[in-house]
């Protein structure tokens, strides 16, 4: 069997459903034996800054720019950098802005990935027929095979 390098995307929102995710993302880019070591991106998207109104003299600053942001990142990308880093696979974490299935199949178009590992939030028929399902836009729409997996 040819065993290539991959390019795995994983999408984290440290949920203990990314946090699962994340962990197959790792034993997939583990189980490559090629002298090529697959690559992780770690994927998290956050909702668009706020739209100032006329009532807001100053508008907030964007999550990444606050004091809290280093420690809201670690603990959101804690278990996909402690998996990588025990097995040396290369890791590199990506922070964008807007809606998280659009951004996710985007990323996945632009960088080219062999497949996508996100996590199902388990929601209930009426809350995803309300609210959308990621997990399910991304797997009608996205360019590559898509590893879905269960909390």
């Amino acid at each position: 069997m040819l065993s290539l390098r991959k390019k795995i995307l994983v999408t984290i929102d440290g949920s203990p459903q990314s946090d699962k995710a994340a962990e197959e993302a790792v034993r997939l880019a583990a189980g490559n034996q090629s002298q090529i070591k697959s690559r992780i991106y770690a994927l998290l998207v956050l909702p668009n800054a706020p739209t100032s109104t006329y009532t807001d003299f100053v508008p907030a600053a964007p999550v990444t720019e606050t004091n809290k942001w280093d420690e809201l990142r670690e603990r959101i990308f804690f278990v996909v950098e402690k998996c990588a880093a025990e097995h040396a696979i290369p890791l590199e974490m990506i922070v964008e802005y807007g809606d998280p299935a659009d951004k996710i199949i985007s990323f996945a178009k632009r960088e080219e990935i062999d497949v996508i590992v996100i996590g199902s939030s388990g929601k209930g028929f009426i809350q995803r027929r309300i609210t959308g399902s990621v997990s399910h836009k991304v797997t009608s729409n996205a360019p590559c095979s898509v590893y879905v997996v269960r909390g």
